[in-house]
């Protein structure tokens, strides 16, 4: 009972906090002091205070207006992120699950493919042949991710499509499109929502790592990863430049988690039953 109640209060705080920030990604113009690109070069490194809450960077910028604006292309990654490889590994999935054997191998053949490569290095190769910016991370992380969606649909399916009533559509005659549609989508929407909230979460990372690296979004445009970036040499000088945007984002990941664990406990009987 302690622990249900712990986990309810954590998925309510993850929640807050992820409705706050989406609040703050929203009205980024109406509620931050500053411009996120405005340099007040009088004021470099300057510690918090009454005019900058969270201090300012190396270009004196404000510290907390860079993080509203830099919570704009982490969430818009991540949404994005999710529906490309939503819409790529549903297509596959289905498609390799509903399919003959050869289909099924060649498909799943070219996803275990993709998987073999390390994100962030699959990642930095795509973006490098794309170019670098915000459309092109999103359409990079967008393709790697398909793959574990393709994989998780692909069972999902061939392990609902033995069901018995699936049987009986087939004997009835029932279209294999309206099967999939009517049938085995509505069955499996449990697993890929939990499946979405982890990947939104990974995007969030690895969008922050490629602008990290030079590779994501570039300056003067507000990122997470930059302001890490940017603050690497400083660490002793001016530590604000990297607790808040590091703080910003572990929390706003750590509750995507939060979220996808408690959601996949929901969803799962078993799982439910131990808490």
């Amino acid at each position: 009972m302690v622990r249900s109640s712990s986990r309810r209060l954590l998925f309510s705080l993850s929640s807050l906090y992820l409705l706050l920030i989406l609040a703050a990604a929203i009205a980024a113009p109406h509620i931050a002091p500053y411009s996120p690109t405005e340099q007040q070069l009088e004021r470099r490194f300057h510690a918090p205070d009454s005019h900058n809450i969270l201090g300012t960077d190396e270009l004196g910028r404000d510290i907390l207006t860079r993080i509203i604006y830099g919570s704009r292309p982490a969430l818009v990654v991540g949404l994005v992120t999710v529906s490309i490889a939503l819409l790529l590994g549903g297509f596959f999935g289905l498609l390799a699950g509903m399919g003959h054997n050869a289909l099924d191998s060649s498909i799943m053949l070219l996803m275990d493919s993709m998987l073999s490569f390390p994100t962030i290095l699959l990642a930095i190769t795509v973006v490098s042949f794309m170019g670098y910016g915000l459309v092109q991370v999103m359409l990079a992380l967008g393709i790697i991710s398909s793959p574990v969606f393709a994989r998780l649909i692909r069972a999902e399916t061939l392990s609902i499509k033995t069901e018995g009533y699936i049987e009986a559509a087939r004997a009835l005659g029932t279209p294999t499109v309206k099967i999939v549609f009517k049938h085995i989508v509505p069955n499996i929407m449990s697993k890929v929502i939990v499946q979405c909230s982890l990947t939104f979460a990974q995007a969030i990372v690895v969008e922050s790592s490629l602008s990290f690296l030079g590779v994501g979004i570039q300056p003067p445009d507000a990122s997470w990863g930059l302001m890490l970036k940017d603050a690497r040499n400083y660490l002793i000088q001016a530590p604000w430049m990297a607790i808040y945007p590091g703080l910003c984002l572990a929390l706003t990941v750590l509750s995507f988690n939060i979220i996808g664990d408690s959601l996949s406990e929901k969803f799962n009987p078993r799982l439910s039953d131990r808490l």
